[in-house]
């Protein structure tokens, strides 16, 4: 393993294998609502997609690109979770893909780019499989998301082990986002902020969540040993409060859009290009009573 990355890749594809085989069904509901919200953005293009690569979508992205009309192929590190897509489904790693240059006008990576090393450079590869003029429609956790579970497990180790080690993946912030699309070459990049409210009979049935959808801790710098067995417990605790209420989450996402350069798409006018001027305007302007 290369010690200078932030994620183990072998565990996150492991992850993903043990969803696939069944639990990942459980957090459809999840999915899918991420999923119809970042889909939602086609209603406002005025072109029609052909063909589509969705990234890591689980099973939720592909049917509904297919129900457009679009034909779709689906990759995943995990072969068996990118069967789950039905169709035409690869086995590719986000960090090296298999894919011509300019062989799809849509990619859609739908909470699926957050476990890559180089997200720019993953960037820079959809952007290259793209054919002039295609968009990228993206999504990906940013903070605060899962900002209290981080503490909660933090404060519990420290208080039981005399230490804390990296238990919750770390996640950008959304107005880095824009800059990361525009950093790997996309035009118009667009990055918005959107929530999706999630509510829990109690802590361990968000752990679970995250285990059933492949998102267990993949850092590269987890502690491997097996923790204490007042960890978790005394996390929960923590994490739950004093009353009985449902635990109250929120997934901080930010909505990506970008689109491979074109010679046809608009671009701003260089100083001096503008045909009126501004004093023009104001000249033109009634005065104030």
């Amino acid at each position: 393993m290369d010690q200078s990355s932030i994620f183990d890749r072998r565990a996150v594809r492991a992850h993903r294998d043990r969803a696939a085989a069944g639990p990942v069904e459980r957090v459809f509901p999840i999915l899918s609502e991420a999923a119809d919200r970042l889909l939602d953005r086609l209603d406002d293009v005025s072109r029609r997609f052909h063909r589509a690569l969705d990234v890591g979508g689980r099973g939720v992205v592909a049917p509904r690109l297919r129900d457009r009309g679009i034909e779709t192929i689906s990759c995943d590190l995990s072969p068996a979770m990118a069967a789950r897509a039905g169709g035409l489904a690869v086995a590719a790693d986000e960090e090296w893909l298999p894919f011509a240059a300019g062989s799809v006008d849509l990619v859609v990576a739908s909470l699926s780019l957050h476990w890559v090393n180089d997200l720019p450079g993953a960037l820079i590869q959809l952007r290259r499989v793209l054919r002039p003029d295609g968009l990228l429609l993206a999504s990906i956790p940013v903070l605060p998301t899962l900002s209290s579970l981080r503490a909660a497990l933090m404060e519990a180790e420290m208080a039981v082990a005399g230490g804390a080690s990296a238990r919750v993946s770390p996640f950008p912030e959304v107005r880095d986002c824009a800059g990361l699309l525009q950093r790997a070459g996309f035009a118009l990049p667009v990055a918005d902020a959107d929530t999706i409210m999630l509510a829990y009979r109690s802590p361990l049935a968000l752990l679970r969540d995250l285990r059933d959808g492949g998102e267990a801790n993949a850092v590269m710098l987890r502690n491997r040993r097996v923790p204490p067995a007042a960890l978790f417990p005394e996390a929960l605790g923590r994490l739950a409060g004093a009353d009985e209420a449902p635990l109250e989450v929120v997934l901080h996402l930010a909505m990506m859009t970008g689109w491979a350069p074109s010679p046809d798409q608009p671009r701003p006018l260089k100083p001096g290009q503008g045909k009126v001027q501004l004093e023009d305007v104001l000249d033109a302007m009634p005065d104030p009573e």
